[in-house]
């Protein structure tokens, strides 16, 4: 059995880690105090395997001495329990930050001190527990989705990280910007099929129309130009945690030009070793 505590300063982001934690399996009790959390132990090893992976998380709201969960922590870990400690922090004034933006109260702001002092008191009173943690996290920097990134990391294993999906999206700008993408490009530069009669019913998965779109050396250099930006962008935004990314490539119509490079660029990806969907939004408008 396996118990982390999660513990750290007010606006660290715990109740992030610990979301990400309940995604990859972790049981989940949040403001435990520490008096409680050897029994807790003891009911998990009973309970036949059930609660495998506990995730609990403390903080400065337990108004307690802090001495003690260094001591349950101690507790645990003699009894034979894979227990450890990780602790997250962040610079004051990305903890006012984020206390602003969220208009909530911080846990000792109301013993007439201002935020500044509540965040500058709290990293004194937790400084003992800080010194006993196992990992020690500094989120002032991170995302939602590198805090992701750094939990997977430490805790999770790769099928937990789930990987990258690429959602490679053909669409027409008549039609409008397609809002769920994430990187747009536009090949409207290129010569277009549309009128050229024998190519104009069809559409850029026929062979012939494709064909043209791809006998000029422009469309080449296009090619080679995104599929070298892909194999840059592609690991960056794995390691970042991101595990959907939508790529949109945009014609005037998205019936030809834009659905031929789509489906070329969805090709490339799938070798690349990303699993990837295609759609051409408005080929049948």
């Amino acid at each position: 059995m396996e118990i982390l505590i999660i513990s750290g300063l007010s606006g660290s982001g715990k109740s992030k880690a610990a979301t990400v934690l309940e995604d990859i399996g972790y049981y989940i009790v949040d403001n435990l105090p520490a008096e409680m959390m050897a029994k807790f132990a003891d009911f998990c090893a009973a309970s036949s395997g059930r609660y495998e992976r506990v995730a609990l998380v403390y903080d400065v709201r337990a108004g307690e001495p802090f001495d003690m969960l260094i001591d349950t922590l101690e507790r645990i870990k003699t009894s034979g329990v894979n227990c450890r400690m990780l602790f997250l922090e962040a610079s004051t004034q990305t903890i006012i930050n984020r206390y602003k933006e969220t208009r909530r109260k911080h846990p000792l702001s109301g013993k007439g001190l201002n935020i500044q002092q509540a965040v500058e008191k709290e990293r004194e009173m937790m400084r003992p527990v800080r010194d006993h943690a196992d990992f020690i996290l500094d989120s002032t920097a991170f995302s939602t989705a590198k805090l992701r990134s750094e939990m997977l990391n430490l805790f999770g294993d790769q099928s937990d990280r789930g990987g990258l999906n690429v959602n490679v999206l053909s669409f027409g700008f008549k039609h409008g910007l397609p809002l769920e993408a994430d990187l747009v490009f536009d090949v409207r530069f290129m010569p277009n099929p549309y009128y050229v009669a024998e190519l104009k019913p069809k559409t850029g998965l026929d062979a012939d129309v494709r064909d043209f779109v791809f006998s000029f050396q422009k469309t080449h250099d296009f090619m080679e130009q995104l599929t070298k930006m892909l194999k840059f962008l592609l690991p960056l935004y794995a390691e970042e945690g991101k595990t959907a990314l939508v790529v949109a490539i945009g014609c005037t119509g998205g019936h030809h030009r834009s659905v031929a490079v789509a489906h070329e660029t969805a090709e490339f990806i799938k070798k690349e070793g990303y699993p990837v969907t295609e759609n051409h939004r408005d080929i049948s408008r």
